[in-house]
């Protein structure tokens, strides 16, 4: 079942001859449980393509379906709330509040929807994650890794239809990494969780079900790595057109 899908999904930043294209004209689909790697060099335009995807910042031009709702068609409140609900976001640098532990920065997505959050739920996440004796814990009283294990909690914790991570290891060291992978495909296996990973690192995009390589904005080509992910309707691969120096130099600033 396909829970998102987008159709000419274009972003431009700038006028005229400033005029920078960092995703141009994307469209593709994801099937519910479905872990989706997109792969791409400084500039590419993944991370933008990510914050489309999850409602963070809206496209100059085209649509983003997220379980048939076509998200930008909501007022701003409307797509915050959205977001918050239906969208579950981990970030290279955890992004944890400072003055929270661990348990209330994990909960924090559900007190802000006005919600009691689920007991139950909230103690299988920190068993599976590990942190059972860290709820008490403030941010810098743990580990790199111990941290983002926290930002997944805290992704998870409204039950998201998709889970975006943006580089969600390139803050830490190689063991950690390996484990926080674990961690994210324990949870896409275990709780069928939709999982869309942006990465430069082809090694990690391997350990998904389908890995799509971005360009100068343009999604070049698709690896599929299991049966599942080759029934997804996939994108018309655009040839790109050359990109002028200038726009070259802009793309790498971001």
């Amino acid at each position: 079942m396909e829970i998102l899908r987008t159709e000419q999904v274009r972003k431009v930043y700038g006028k005229e001859e400033n005029q920078v294209v960092a995703v141009d004209n994307v469209s593709f689909s994801v099937e519910k449980g479905e872990f989706v790697a997109i792969v791409g060099s400084s500039g590419s335009g993944k991370s933008t393509l990510m914050h489309m995807l999850g409602g963070v910042d809206r496209p100059t031009g085209g649509k983003v379906f997220i379980e048939g709702e076509d998200i930008y068609q909501l007022n701003d409140d409307k797509l915050a709330i959205f977001r918050r609900r239906q969208v579950g976001l981990i970030y290279q640098f955890f992004n944890l509040v400072p003055v929270l532990n661990v348990e209330e920065n994990m909960t924090l997505p559900v007190e802000l929807d006005g919600k009691k959050p689920d007991t139950e739920f909230l103690n299988e996440l920190t068993e599976t994650l590990g942190l059972q004796k860290r709820l008490n814990h403030l941010p810098n009283e743990l580990s790199g890794g111990q941290q983002q294990r926290v930002a997944i909690g805290r992704a998870l914790m409204n039950r998201p239809a998709i889970l975006l991570a943006d580089e969600p290891t390139g803050n830490l060291d190689s063991k950690a990494s390996a484990e926080i992978m674990e961690l994210l495909k324990v949870f896409n296996r275990k709780y069928k969780q939709t999982l869309i990973m942006i990465t430069h690192d082809l090694e990690l995009a391997k350990q998904a079900d389908r890995e799509l390589n971005m360009e100068d904005g343009h999604l070049q080509e698709i690896h599929c790595w299991n049966e599942v992910s080759r029934k997804a309707p996939v994108m018309e691969v655009v040839q790109k057109p050359p990109v002028s120096a200038a726009a070259d130099n802009e793309r790498e600033s971001r």
